[in-house]
């Protein structure tokens, strides 16, 4: 039996950029809370205490938007 290839690969997960503003260049959509335009990508920027958190890129604006959600769900079971 051949051994498994890339056994000792490391599992890379994301974590979320601090920012303290979202992008002068980025635009926010009307009708959701969190998700903003940046480079023809839709990015949530999620308020956390005085910095923003920011998500990875989504081609549809409710994936950005469930990524905000779930990011403030956490951080409430977090406190």
């Amino acid at each position: 039996m051949k051994p498994h290839r890339q056994q000792n690969r490391v599992v890379i997960s994301y974590r979320p950029r601090v920012e303290p503003a979202p992008p002068e260049h980025a635009t926010k959509l009307d009708g959701f809370r969190d998700v903003w335009l940046l480079r023809g990508k839709y990015v949530a920027f999620v308020l956390m205490g005085e910095r923003f958190r920011r998500s990875p890129t989504f081609n549809v604006p409710e994936a950005a938007q469930r990524w905000a959600a779930q990011v403030r769900q956490e951080e409430e079971v977090d406190e």
